[in-house]
């Protein structure tokens, strides 16, 4: 199984009631592997956004039960706001955050480090090299946090969360099976010094306690051994510190160096998984072994600067290397190369770079391939509207400032739209277009948001824009899906499709609801009605809402929906290729032409129908066959 799930199954065998979370690679497997088993003894969700899922994690931790929260490392600053508090307040049952880093930006965002918030927090954090010790140590963590009433971080980088490996769960226990969770009973505390903020008394004497909490997890966790130190028979020779998945290359790497005159039974190995609190008596006992010490660890230098601490504490004359001492840098995620070059540097090895396949050598064979959305997804149409309502409406394309959102919906930003400007945070497309409106600019500011980002965070920034009344344009894009970490459900969501007994929310009713000046519902698909719509909205005065509606065509097709058949009249078609340099769309290619058919051709198992390559297209070549497409298009709209 991968280290997502693997984390969730163990935390399921740990006895969790609750667990509540919102998608997010590298995250969202987790979760999204704990609704698949649909367990009713669980409560499992996910929640409008990390903040909420937090806190009705916290909420089942505070009633005695044991509770998990997922995210990625975004999401971790949009719950800190809450979580710092539960920090200071601490648990009554056991409450694991599992947050995934992503090293690289493979999944896009920042390459944020999130070991920096349990320092910042004062919580416990324990970090898995694999997946089987994702399964295992959030049982641990579980553990530690109900013996220290303390919320305890588990944390994965992405090349942990989304790979697979054999993972060994215990004996009583089979894979999609769970005895339930721990026979407990709700339990209500009334205790306003330990559960509220109401003044600087009660805040600082939870602070200290908060401060003691963690000093108790870090004996708690040397006593388990969890950090493994293994010194060389000899002193003096090399140390080396791993921490995370850095941990996985070390064998590889110590087998690369040996050919080139490193003997391995010489080096002595910390490995860090407690990364929070600081492993100081096993950091002393390397500093005292070993006369160099290289520290590998992703991301930011705590290890490493730990070390320095200890070092400067202990008066240590050796030598440490890493982050700090300029051997390597503070971007991207690790390898072999990484554990070559920095077993090389400490053992004064002269090892060529060629002695190792690096990343570089394969990704030189990739094909370069522009990042678009789907055939089919209504996106495609609402960035054209857009593009065509700029241009009816007189403007030019670089006059005119297209804000953009988290999700699908930041595609637009690539060709062939290049529709969208920027990108910040999620929710944050609507506040960034209310500065540019502010800014004085004279021409239209236009803000794209999709509907799960909506949700999430647009809904504050709204409020904003109708109590400030700022003349912008907003462009909801509801698909009804939380679809770029994988389809899933969201307050918008139908109801057939969300589990038993949830509501969906109609952001139609939403909006209008809040005041706005303007409301206009589009269907993307219906490029000239959808583009006349945008090009009246940004001419209006006030505040402008479009929404446009369509479904993801991912799970649309999936349930066997679509919304027409398309086909080629071969004899109109010129080759012009407008169809593939407006819409973009994969579904549509030259395909082989001769001096008899000169036409495009159109992948049918990749078309949805949505007939926007008919709209854009001179010569009628392109049409759609009137089948149940009419009934199915109600359907997913």
């Amino acid at each position: 199984m991968t280290g997502n799930e693997a984390l969730a199954l163990g935390a399921l065998h740990a006895g969790i009631k609750v667990a509540a979370g919102y998608p997010g690679t590298p995250s969202t497997g987790a979760l999204e592997s704990l609704l698949l088993l649909n367990l009713p003894e669980v409560h499992v969700e996910w929640s409008t956004n990390e903040k909420v899922a937090f806190e009705i994690a916290l909420g089942a931790a505070w009633a005695g039960h044991r509770a998990l929260c997922t995210m990625k490392m975004s999401g971790l600053n949009v719950a800190y706001d809450s979580l710092i508090s539960a920090a200071y307040s601490g648990t009554v049952g056991g409450l694991v955050i599992y947050v995934a880093d992503d090293p690289g930006v493979s999944a896009g965002m920042a390459e944020q480090d999130s070991r920096g918030f349990a320092q910042m927090s004062d919580l416990p954090m324990i970090e898995p090299t694999s997946a089987a010790e994702a399964y295992q140590l959030v049982q641990t963590a579980f553990e530690v946090s109900e013996r220290t009433s303390t919320p305890v971080f588990i944390r994965l980088v992405t090349s942990t969360a989304s790979s697979f490996a054999p993972v060994q769960v215990r004996d009583d226990y089979c894979v999609g099976y769970n005895a339930g969770p721990l026979d407990r009973q709700p339990v209500l505390t009334r205790d306003i010094s330990k559960f509220t903020k109401a003044g600087s008394a009660i805040c600082i004497a939870q602070h200290r306690d908060l401060i003691a909490r963690l000093d108790k997890a870090g004996q708690i966790m040397d006593e388990m051994r969890l950090n493994q130190l293994q010194l060389a028979p000899k002193a003096g020779g090399v140390g080396i510190v791993v921490c995370g998945v850095v941990a996985s290359y070390l064998e590889e790497g110590l087998e690369v160096a040996s050919r080139y005159g490193l003997d391995p039974k010489s080096v002595s190995v910390l490995r860090v998984v407690a990364v929070h609190p600081f492993p100081a008596r096993a950091a002393q006992e390397l500093l005292r072994h070993c006369n160099t010490i290289v520290t590998l660890e992703e991301l930011e230098p705590y290890i490493e600067r730990g070390f320095y601490v200890e070092a400067q504490r202990m008066g240590y004359q050796g030598k440490l290397l890493g982050k700090v001492s300029g051997l390597f840098e503070r971007v991207g995620e690790y390898g072999l190369r990484h554990v070559v070059q920095g077993i090389s540097a400490a053992a004064g090895l002269a090892i060529p770079a060629d002695a190792f396949l690096g990343n570089a050598e394969a990704e030189k064979l990739a094909a370069a391939r522009p990042i678009t959305v789907c055939a089919g997804c209504p996106h495609r149409g609402t960035f054209m509207a857009i593009n065509t309502a700029i241009r009816k409406a007189g403007y030019k394309k670089e006059d005119v400032m297209v804000t953009g959102d988290i999700g699908c919906t930041i595609l637009g930003m690539n060709p062939p739209f290049n529709t969208v400007w920027n990108e910040l945070s999620m929710g944050a497309s609507i506040g960034l277009a209310q500065g540019f409106a502010y800014s004085g600019l004279k021409t239209p500011v236009i803000a794209t948001i999709g509907d799960s980002t909506f949700f999430h965070a647009g809904l504050p920034a709204l409020a904003n824009v109708v109590q400030h009344h700022v003349p912008i344009t907003i462009v909801i894009m509801d698909n009804g899906w939380t679809s770029m970490t994988g389809m899933q459900v969201n307050a918008g969501t139908s109801e057939d499709l969300q589990q038993p007994g949830s509501q969906r929310l109609d952001i139609a009713r939403i909006v209008p609801a809040m005041g706005v000046d303007q409301f206009f519902v589009i269907d993307p698909f219906d490029l000239d009605h959808a583009a006349e719509t945008i090009q009246k909205a940004v001419k209006l005065p006030g505040v402008k809402v479009v929404l446009a509606r369509q479904e993801c065509v991912i799970p649309a097709r999936r349930r066997g929906l679509e919304v027409g058949r398309i086909r080629v009249i071969a004899e109109n078609c010129n080759l012009c290729k407008l169809c593939i340099t407006i819409t973009g769309c994969p579904a549509i290619s030259l395909g082989e032409t001769t001096a008899e058919l000169r036409s495009v051709v159109i992948d049918p198992d990749q078309c949805y129908g949505c007939e926007l390559c008919g709209a854009v297209c001179n010569r009628d070549a392109i049409v759609r066959d009137v089948i149940a497409a009419d009934a199915s298009r109600e359907a997913t709209a």
